[in-house]
């Protein structure tokens, strides 16, 4: 706990992400001088920035093949894109998209196979953000204005489903240290309910075989795991799928089934990952 507590002191490093298909790490590497980055702790899309480096140098970053993204995300979203399901795999969900960084990823690891990106997002100047962030995506997607509680879409209408729900951001307190003094335990327990209906709505968005994953900025007990469970509690139509494989590489990811990265750690936002299996 105490080095939890050190490292949400220290700065976070800007990180870089090469969105596939658009960009490379060595790129981004070759765009600044040599003694102004170093290369990502785990993500193969990452590049990190000394201080003092500026990611608007960067070519990539100016033409939107490239963005900021903390490795944690990067990780995240590339374990999600990865996981195993049976069937076709051809509609992909994120169901939560704002401000984006995690679309314009997704959107292009989806172009690499084919598939069609559809990011919603339930207010309209983040859905703006998510527009941004995946202009120039080379494969098709689409981008709405959406609440995940009331869904715009048919149950069952895609393979692979993303929900990065609102929560406290404790996660990122060394991006966010004001939060120290605003947030309340009271908070937690009222983003309860949503975190919940967000995941069983995404889950109705996925058909039989297909791919959910249910992510926060948050090593909350409340908002993480315990949602999860609650969730495969009421209803006998999802599975756990072991995320740990997922994340090659990357050490101390505790005992499964579910993820939980942390800043002393791996050096990234404290962001949690579970992904389940929507059984056939």
């Amino acid at each position: 706990m105490t080095e939890l507590l050190a490292a949400d002191n220290d700065r976070p490093a800007v990180t870089l992400v090469a969105r596939p298909g658009r960009a490379t790490a060595r790129e981004l590497r070759e765009s600044l001088p040599e003694e102004d980055t170093e290369a990502g702790l785990w993500s193969p899309y990452a590049v990190r920035l000394v201080e003092g480096g500026e990611p608007g140098r960067v070519e990539a970053v100016r033409e939107n093949r490239a963005g900021v993204q903390d490795e944690g995300s990067q990780l995240v979203a590339a374990a999600f894109a990865a996981a195993p399901l049976s069937g076709r795999d051809g509609r992909w969900l994120d169901a939560c998209a704002g401000p984006g960084g995690k679309a314009a990823l997704l959107g292009a690891l989806a172009a690499q196979r084919g598939a069609v990106l559809v990011a919603s997002e339930a207010q309209p100047h983040r859905a703006a953000l998510v527009a941004r962030a995946l202009d120039g995506n080379p494969g098709p997607y689409t981008v709405i204005t959406a609440d995940g509680l009331r869904p715009a879409w048919r149950p069952g209408s895609f393979d692979r489903v993303v929900v990065d729900v609102p929560c406290s951001g404790l996660g990122a307190l060394r991006r966010r240290p004001e939060s120290r003094w605003r947030r309340r335990p009271e908070d937690v327990a009222a983003l309860g309910p949503l975190q919940r209906g967000l995941l069983r709505s995404a889950a109705d968005a996925a058909r039989p075989g297909g791919v959910v994953g249910y992510v926060t900025c948050s090593p909350h007990l409340a908002e993480t795991r315990i949602v999860v469970q609650d969730v495969l509690r009421e209803r006998d139509d999802l599975e756990w799928i072991d995320a740990r494989p997922l994340l090659p590489g990357v050490p101390g990811l505790g005992e499964g089934p579910d993820v939980q990265l942390w800043p002393h750690l791996h050096g990234t936002d404290a962001m949690y990952l579970a992904l389940l299996r929507k059984r056939g």
